[in-house]
């Protein structure tokens, strides 16, 4: 720790040549990005703010953000004050002119700057995020004119890991900005994992196909970064073109829910005044983020460029956009990447079960011996959580019978090898053989309570193995939920607060903090906000007077659906007494809820926030974990049931009112 309060250690700040020499302020510490540049000091409310040159020499972690500077000439006439906040600490910086150029906060009261805004003529554009307020920058985002990207750096090193929030122009920035630094972890990031595209609603030979695709564009992107002379240092996006975004309704084949993507899309460039452009083909909405699922093609010079086939809207076509890309690595990999590429282009189509064994069989023998070839633990994590997630599908979807063996002598080998595979590899790959081969074990006659008691011991093995990998928090959301359904709040409670404050900042964490309020709700006043499938600003708390029924529903959800007939019958019985119901819808895409609401009368408020069950900030705030899901609230905002029934709701109501 530095000896004066006057000082910071400079050795960590000049690391990064991001900072100013120094500066620290009385009972307050300024740091900002990776660096940890915190300690406990006096209280904020007796701090003498910093002098408007130290405030304005912090920089943004990230390049490329465009702020507000001031000329060196004005800065004496800037302004530095206090938040006027009561639930925040900190400095505003203003110019001259009143108008707004930053902002350094101090969130939970900890006495240590956790938040860095940056505005552009007034406007917050940009800020760096310590959400788990340790000292070091976990996130990034950018808002209001600077875009809507909100990436997630998981090691805290200053680089973004993935994105939580990206459109479809900016990811067609990134990739531009990827190929001129020749930047490959850069550009994986806007892949689509196997996780995402099964969570965005894909399956069979269209899921199996997308993930073969993008494990292929980051194996070949260095050699095809390399080898490109088109866009290079100098190079700047300039904009995205493309027809309008296509739907790929639920119940198309391949598809289990809808789908939004675009289909060749184009990105224009510029290099030293020479315009350009690329086609980076089809481009893929997870949630709130557009991913890639290929490299994309680059036009010659002045030419123009040839529309592709895509994978989702043209007729039994799909992508070969950048196949002929040459393979990254030496000569072995290469001759592996080729032998792979015919395996999957085998495998499209084939609908022999036998055959199709093999061939997913002869698919993982070729990846392992990608990962034996790989020249770095990059590349070989790379393709070993290839191998992990592809041989997880196809073991689900009953193509690969003899996938789970293989899984389980993968996820052996692992723990006998020395310095071979990572702690967070092993953790990754133990933590899919759980749910693969729980997946695996219900069969027709099946013991589905001792495959419960199974399942639910390896998660909680799992979870004392590897306490900080990001996989148990999943476990022990999984934990706790079955602890809810046993009725067993209190055991359910320990695992949901130990997620909350293990793995802060982490959506997984949101969650567990919304599923302990929740279940700590009742008898307390609560409250909501969201927006209803119309876009008008919803607060629950404006009910006050009126007992609400909070429902939580899905147009995927079959008991929703039966729930929703019994709360008609309640909304008409109890009319006079002012019954109110709230229905919170919890699909993936506000479309979905709007068209089953057009053929379904439900006259009540509902409200959506996209994200699904997992992503959605109003499944978040109560922590929703599994539908339905209903609360009945009384008429002074207090929660009387955190999970009722609906058959239970009109003798429930009933005594409330009595």
């Amino acid at each position: 720790m530095c000896k004066s309060i006057r000082r910071i250690c400079l050795a960590a700040m000049s690391k990064h040549n991001r900072f100013p020499a120094s500066w620290s302020v009385r009972g307050f510490v300024l740091g900002g990005g990776s660096l940890v540049l915190s300690t406990m000091l006096a209280t904020t409310s007796s701090a003498a703010p910093p002098s408007a040159a130290a405030a304005l020499g912090l920089k943004p972690v990230q390049d490329g953000v465009e702020y507000e500077q001031v000329e060196p000439g004005d800065v004496e006439k800037c302004e530095v004050r206090d938040i006027e906040r009561d639930d925040w600490s900190g400095w505003e910086v203003s110019g001259a002119d009143g108008t707004l150029l930053r902002r350094f906060a101090d969130t939970n009261g900890d006495k240590k700057v956790d938040l860095w805004c940056y505005f552009q003529y007034g406007v917050e554009v940009y800020r760096d995020v310590d959400a788990n307020f340790n000292g070091k920058a976990d996130q990034y985002r950018w808002m209001g004119t600077g875009g809507t990207r909100w990436g997630i750096d998981e090691n805290e090193d200053g680089q973004i890991d993935s994105w939580k929030m990206i459109s479809a122009e900016e990811t067609t920035r990134e990739l531009v900005q990827s190929l001129a630094n020749a930047d490959g972890n850069r550009f994986v990031t806007l892949l689509a994992s196997p996780k995402e595209l099964q969570s965005a609603g894909l399956t069979g030979d269209r899921l199996e196909s997308l993930i073969k695709k993008a494990s292929r564009a980051a194996s070949n992107f260095k050699k095809f970064a390399a080898t490109q002379k088109a866009i290079g240092p100098k190079s700047q996006w300039i904009q995205f073109a493309a027809a309008t975004p296509g739907i790929v309704p639920a119940d198309d084949i391949g598809v289990k829910k809808d789908v939004m993507a675009y289909e060749n899309a184009v990105a224009m460039y510029e290099t030293s005044g020479q315009s350009g452009q690329m086609l980076v083909g089809t481009v893929i909405r997870i949630n709130d983020a557009w991913k890639l699922v290929d490299l994309p093609v680059l036009a010659e010079t002045g030419e123009p460029i040839a529309q592709s086939n895509g994978n989702f809207f043209t007729p039994g076509g799909s992508s070969t956009a950048g196949a002929g890309v040459s393979s990254a690595g030496n000569s072995k990999t290469q001759e592996l990447v080729g032998a792979l590429e015919a395996v999957d282009s085998q495998m499209v189509g084939e609908g022999d079960p036998k055959a199709l064994a093999k061939l997913n069989e002869r698919r993982a023998d070729i990846v392992e011996k990608l990962i034996a070839a790989a020249e770095t633990p990059a590349e070989r994590d790379t393709w070993t959580r290839q191998l992990v997630d592809t041989v997880s599908v196809a073991t689900q979807s009953g193509t690969y019978p003899g996938g789970l063996k293989r899984l389980k002598d993968l996820a052996a080998s692992m723990q006998s090898s020395k310095g071979g595979a990572s702690e967070a590899m092993r953790a990754y790959t133990e933590y899919q053989l759980i749910g693969t081969e729980y997946i695996a074990r219900q069969t027709e006659d099946a013991d589905f309570a001792e495959n419960q008691v199974w399942w639910l011991e390896q998660l909680t093995e799992f979870a004392d193995r590897y306490p900080q990998a990001p996989e148990t928090a999943a476990a022990k959301l999984q934990l706790a939920l079955s602890k809810e359904f046993e009725d067993k709040e209190t055991e359910a409670l320990r695992f949901y607060k130990e997620v909350a404050k293990d793995f802060r900042g982490t959506e997984a964490a949101e969650r567990a903090a919304g599923a302990v309020r929740r279940l700590e709700s009742e008898g307390k006043e609560v409250d909501l906000e969201g927006r209803t499938v119309q876009g008008k600003a919803f607060r629950l708390s404006a009910l006050r007077g009126r007992p609400v029924v909070l429902h939580y529903w899905a147009t995927w959800c079959e008991p929703c659906k039966n729930d929703m007939k019994l709360l008609r019958g309640l909304q008409a019985r109890y009319q006079r007494a002012g019954l109110q119901i709230v229905g919170v819808n919890i699909d993936n895409q506000l479309e979905q809820a709007s068209e089953f609401l057009k053929t379904n009368a439900l006259p009540w408020v509902h409200l959506h926030e996209d994200g699904g069950l997992e992503g959605s900030p109003l499944a978040k705030q109560f922590g929703v974990q599994t539908l339905p899901t209903t609360m009945l609230i009384d008429s002074k905002g207090r929660v009387v049931d955190h999970n009722i029934g609906a058959a239970e709701l009109d003798d429930a109501i009933e005594k409330l009112l009595k």
